[in-house]
């Protein structure tokens, strides 16, 4: 039997509610490690830091080639100056919505 249209809008306004508190949780996890970092205290154009925001998640999902996350003694990465750019989102103000 199928349902009806009011039941799956019903769903549906569920769904959104679910994954509204879900992206509230992440946001407000993502946050206290960004200030626990110091990322609050660092002054930066908020779309430098969403695009810093981005490379740190290609990496962590295995985006870049060669990056293990850790580094050798006087070893640099490209990202290396990816905490200055992450401060962007602390000092903005908002919330990140991932």
């Amino acid at each position: 039997m199928k349902k009806p249209s009011s039941k799956i809008r019903e769903e549906i306004a569920k769904l959104q509610e679910q994954l509204k508190h879900a992206e509230t949780r992440e946001a407000e996890r993502i946050g206290r490690i960004a200030l626990r970092a110091g990322l609050g205290e660092i002054e930066i154009e908020e779309t430098e830091l969403q695009v810093a925001f981005e490379e740190l998640a290609k990496r962590f999902r295995g985006g870049k080639a060669g990056t293990s996350g850790r580094k050798g003694a006087g070893e640099s990465s490209p990202g290396s100056g990816q905490s200055e750019a992450l401060a962007s989102v602390a000092t903005s103000g908002g919330t990140t919505e991932a």
